[in-house]
């Protein structure tokens, strides 16, 4: 068993379980949590097993202060030490502000960034004493705004604030804070979009294609590797030149 471990939430599929693979390629332990696609976490562990890493999946709802709690309590049982975190769990529910309801605003929010606290907040008591660094999911849409996501983009807004804030606060116990901010990357949430609309977001990026999870699973885990040793409340953009 290698002796360092991540933790990645939202590490079922798309850029959770690319994080979760490449991380594991380099010789960390993965601990997954996901909340529903539980097929999915399995076949992520596999493919970790099969390469001859070490992982887990524990199934929680990251927005629940006591199954964030109830996770902690089980990683520090299965293992010494956690060294890592990627908070990346999200979700996607549009429409335009003004017929916008106060539950999909709410829900967004709450997993978006809410869980994004309770995962930060354990984590850094899990780290207080060796140090260690916590990458967030963030958005372009957290940097620009998009219409229609104004509950997503408030929620990545949030999530790169929050990134700041932590970097100064964690910085004494020598744990690094930072976020990475993805532009348009082949996941679940783009199949679902009609190829119209995906060729016309497509002309926008200055290198003329989305992202793969794999490039954007890369920029996380510099962040969190020792190469990235100098760097905390940074929020490093991976969107092909779209916000530039």
């Amino acid at each position: 068993m290698f002796e360092r471990t991540v933790l990645v939430t939202g590490g079922s599929r798309g850029i959770g379980r690319a994080c979760a693979v490449g991380l594991a390629s380099h010789g960390w332990n993965v601990v997954i949590a996901y909340r529903e696609a539980e097929a999915e976490a399995a076949a992520t562990v596999d493919a970790v097993r099969a390469d001859g890493g070490y992982a887990s999946a524990y199934q929680v709802d990251v927005a629940s202060e006591e199954e964030v709690r109830s996770l902690f309590r089980a990683i520090r049982a299965e293992q010494p030490r956690l060294e890592a975190v990627v908070s990346n769990a999200g979700i996607t529910n549009d429409g335009l502000v003004a017929m916008m309801s106060l539950h999909t605003w709410e829900n967004v929010i709450r997993t978006n960034l809410t869980s994004a606290f309770l995962i930060a907040r354990e984590s850094l008591k899990a780290m207080r004493h060796g140090g260690g660094s916590v990458v967030f999911m963030s958005s372009v849409s957290g940097l620009r705004g998009q219409p229609g996501q104004a509950n997503y983009s408030a929620s990545k807004g949030g999530l790169n604030a929050l990134t700041r804030t932590l970097a100064r606060e964690a910085a004494a116990q020598n744990i690094r804070v930072n976020a990475v901010a993805p532009g348009f990357t082949r996941t679940d949430m783009i199949r679902k979009v009609p190829k119209d609309v995906c060729d016309q977001m497509q002309s926008l990026i200055p290198l003329g294609r989305f992202a793969r999870p794999e490039e954007v699973a890369a920029a996380v885990r510099f962040l969190v590797g020792p190469d990235s040793s100098y760097i905390t409340g940074q929020v490093l953009t991976v969107d092909g030149g779209l916000s530039a």
